[in-house]
């Protein structure tokens, strides 16, 4: 087991360059001009050189990447071109409200998914299933911007139980996580329907029960190991829609964490923000991808033998 973690942790290294160097690659040819932005845009043409100069804009590409991959290195990620402000720092002041919201969606997804998709196993062809796949359905049909406009026109307009946007208690967590976990519940649930129902069509699933097992120990302790394998890889690789959700979410409830910093950067094309950004996003997708694998092996030892 310690071979397959050692392996996996060295595929994280050039998987990290490529994605540094692609990053910094769309942004590098993005349209505008970074000196006249740092400048301000009535600055003359002498105050844009010398700003060109200051940043490093003259030197070639691979320099430039270099000395942008060595201070990130160094935990320095520059300076915001709008707030003056480090933009390491504002990462990290922005990072917990982000997990926050990720961590409680997953934890929604996870706790609504996998019983539904159970539930509409086991009552196969009935109204149960029918209803179950239906609810599925709604969930990936909705997207998360009209279902979060939904969701505060219902419970905060019209009920008045939960507050608009915000941050800082759990009652301004409920909607936007709610929001953001429900349609990725739907898409779990339906892969542990799939996956359970070819799993209680095994042969060792039937000699269980001709042992005389209770049907709950049949469900839950060999039947549900087994069809978590594939719900644990489309968990890890759904991770970075999950991401991606959160900036739309950020931005509808004003939730004030990396996505919506995200948003307000590129309206005002400060590059180095959203630099620093994608790359911590992006290593958040590598880390998850690579837990995936510990726990596909973990459930799977074929995977970590072979």
């Amino acid at each position: 087991m310690y071979r397959f973690v050692a392996k996996r942790l060295l595929i994280l290294v050039p998987v990290l360059l490529i994605a540094s160097l692609l990053v910094f690659s769309l942004l590098h040819i993005a349209p505008g001009d970074p000196a006249q932005l740092a400048a301000g845009p009535l600055a003359p043409p002498e105050e844009v050189e010398r700003m060109r100069v200051t940043l490093g804009l003259n030197d070639p590409f691979h320099v430039q990447f270099g000395r942008w991959l060595g201070n990130v290195a160094r935990g320095d990620f520059g300076v915001s071109w709008r707030t003056g402000e480090p933009v390491f720092k504002m990462i990290v002041d922005r990072l917990p409200a982000t997990l926050e919201l990720m961590i409680t969606a997953m934890l929604i997804s996870l706790a609504i998914g996998i019983p539904l998709g159970i539930i509409a196993a086991l009552r196969r062809r009935t109204w149960v299933d029918y209803t179950c796949t239906t609810v599925s359905l709604f969930g990936l049909s909705m997207p998360n911007f009209w279902q979060g406009l939904m969701g505060i026109l219902v419970f905060s307009v019209w009920l008045g139980w939960l507050p608009i946007s915000g941050h800082g208690t759990i009652a301004h967590l409920i909607l936007p996580a709610a929001v953001l976990g429900t349609s990725f519940a739907a898409m779990i649930a339906r892969l542990t329907r799939s996956s359970m129902l070819e799993v209680l069509e095994q042969d060792y699933i039937r000699t269980a029960r001709a042992k005389g097992l209770k049907e709950r120990t049949v469900i839950y302790k060999h039947a549900l190991k087994n069809a978590l394998i594939p719900i644990v890889t489309m968990f890890t690789l759904r991770l970075p829609w999950l991401f991606s959700g959160t900036v739309v979410i950020e931005t509808v409830f004003a939730w004030p964490g990396m996505g919506r910093l995200m948003i307000n950067s590129v309206l005002m094309r400060d590059f180095l923000v959203i630099q620093g950004i994608l790359l911590i996003f992006i290593i958040m997708v590598v880390i998850s991808n690579m837990l995936g694998d510990l726990l596909y092996a973990h459930l799977n030892p074929k995977v970590r033998y072979g």
